[in-house]
């Protein structure tokens, strides 16, 4: 069952919706991407600023693919490099949010994809993009680190189903 849950953004109410393994069409609308990265059997969260422990992930650039944004903001974010597998999707519905914008900077039905990560190759923590550090944890410690919602531990569980090795 996919379950359904609403969050607060910035006094939006959001209904978010996890996909396992959805395929997302052509004319679906893709606003970020996000991956959890092992390495050595923990996970990997980057600090960034003023949004709290999470793992690496963004918008993706004009001319991007979502696996190149991953690749690109698993670098950005947590100096770290590897082979990534798809996961699944999170739909980001705004129809019962009134404050929506129509043409604004989000779609009123758009897509978060997520991947999992292993990791190739980790490189100094250099600081010089909106990270200010990185930790690995044990994926059974992630709910008492991490500040995302709920979600993410039903992805986690998707994920961890994933081994690439």
């Amino acid at each position: 069952m996919n379950e359904q849950i609403y969050v607060d953004w910035g006094g939006h109410k959001i209904s978010l919706q996890w996909h396992p393994h959805k395929s997302i069409g052509p004319n679906e609308i893709v606003t970020s991407v996000h991956s959890y990265c092992f390495s050595q059997d923990k996970v990997l969260l980057v600090e960034v600023k003023k949004r709290g422990f999470n793992i690496p992930g963004g918008h993706i650039e004009f001319g991007e693919t979502p696996e190149e944004a991953m690749h690109r903001e698993a670098y950005e974010e947590g100096y770290v490099k590897g082979k990534i597998k798809y996961v699944g999707a999170v739909e980001v519905n705004h129809e019962g949010n009134p404050h929506f914008v129509q043409d604004g900077p989000y779609p009123l039905i758009g897509y978060q994809m997520f991947y999992r990560m292993d990791i190739e190759e980790c490189l100094p923590f250099l600081r010089e993009n909106e990270t200010k550090t990185r930790i690995w944890v044990e994926p059974e410690e992630l709910p008492y680190v991490m500040n995302d919602h709920e979600l993410s531990l039903q992805i986690l569980d998707e994920v961890l189903k994933l081994g690439i090795h």
